[in-house]
């Protein structure tokens, strides 16, 4: 265990800093999923307010990978590969009908 001031310190603020990667981390993958799932709707449905839905759901994702990538939770070029992998699932469900 730490024995001196700033080490008992620096404990505290990595145990704060691993909780708040947890919760971007967390929200990223429920983001993601449910971009997903809106894509599979709009392929049963594909009506507009389908599309508008996939569309919305997927700035939300890439706001929130970018957020992340920016505060260092994730490195740019995961966060890229993110966006990517979610971009190409995305295109694909909306051209082919």
């Amino acid at each position: 265990m730490a024995n001196n001031k700033s080490a008992k310190k620096r404990i505290q603020i990595a145990e704060r800093n691993r909780l708040i990667n947890k919760s971007y981390k967390s929200t990223l993958r429920t983001l993601t999923k449910k971009t997903l799932e809106n894509c599979e709707k709009f392929k049963k449905d594909p009506s507009v307010d389908n599309k508008n839905l996939v569309k919305s759901s997927l700035n939300k994702a890439f706001s929130l990978i970018d957020k992340a990538v920016k505060k260092n939770v994730l490195h740019k070029n995961n966060g890229a590969n993110k966006k990517s992998k979610i971009n190409n699932f995305v295109k694909n469900t909306l051209i082919t009908k």
